[in-house]
């Protein structure tokens, strides 16, 4: 627990985990609410653009997640080169 209160341990990576599977059920419903759409309801254009909802989707929120463990990485990469410097003579 003192890990976290003190900032040594970073407690959002496992949020943006939980946030990646959040996005990804939403990229799928999206892409079932679009597939569903419209006027004449299930239709061929409609089926594709849905699936491309659901692969845009799922494609997007990996990126964007991978992009906030990226700094998350840099930050523990960071603070080793910190701890494992030697102090200059």
């Amino acid at each position: 627990m003192k890990d976290i209160f003190f900032f040594d341990k970073m407690l959002t990576p496992v949020i943006i985990t939980f946030v990646y599977w959040i996005l990804l059920l939403i990229a799928f419903f999206s892409g079932v609410g679009v597939m569903f759409s419209g006027y004449g309801g299930f239709s061929f254009g409609n089926f594709l653009m849905g699936l491309l909802t659901m692969l845009g989707g799922a494609v997007a929120s990996r990126i964007w997640c991978e992009l906030a463990i990226v700094f998350f990485k840099m930050n523990e990469a960071l603070q080793d080169l910190r701890a494992n410097q030697k102090p200059p003579q």
